[in-house]
């Protein structure tokens, strides 16, 4: 058995994020939902829905939830599955970190989150360019 992973993020943001990574890497190998979170929903609702989508994807080896804005409406939806056990949310959601996170399908639950927080901040870097001083 695998983790499951969930993506909670502002409209399809997170979709377009798994698109590429999953073409970047030729595979998904974690079963994967998003739920893109329009500003006019009801987070009541949304709610409901994360937690159906949340049981999908829990094979019994825990979910790990991945939201993008600490403090916006799919963190705050996420912050209520965090009690559930075995269920980790890491904000932030980039790039970096989801492909991170797809590349180690192996992983326990919390390393995997370990390894998601590590990825998305390697995955942030000042490019240098012409304006160095």
């Amino acid at each position: 058995m695998t983790i499951g992973v969930l993506i909670l993020s502002h409209e399809q943001l997170g979709q377009s994020m798994l698109d590429v990574s999953v073409k970047t890497i030729s595979v998904c190998p974690l079963a994967t939902r998003v739920l893109g979170v329009s500003l006019d929903e009801d987070p009541d609702m949304l709610a409901v829905k994360a937690q159906t989508l949340l049981d999908e994807v829990n094979s019994g080896d825990g979910v790990l939830v991945l939201t993008d804005l600490c403090g916006g409406t799919p963190a705050n939806i996420a912050s209520r599955l965090a009690h559930l056990d075995d269920v980790m949310v890491v904000a932030g959601l980039n790039l970096p970190m989801l492909i991170r996170v797809l590349n180690y399908p192996e992983l326990s639950l919390a390393e995997t989150a370990e390894r998601a927080v590590a990825g998305g901040r390697q995955g942030i870097m000042l490019l240098p360019g012409h304006n160095e001083a």
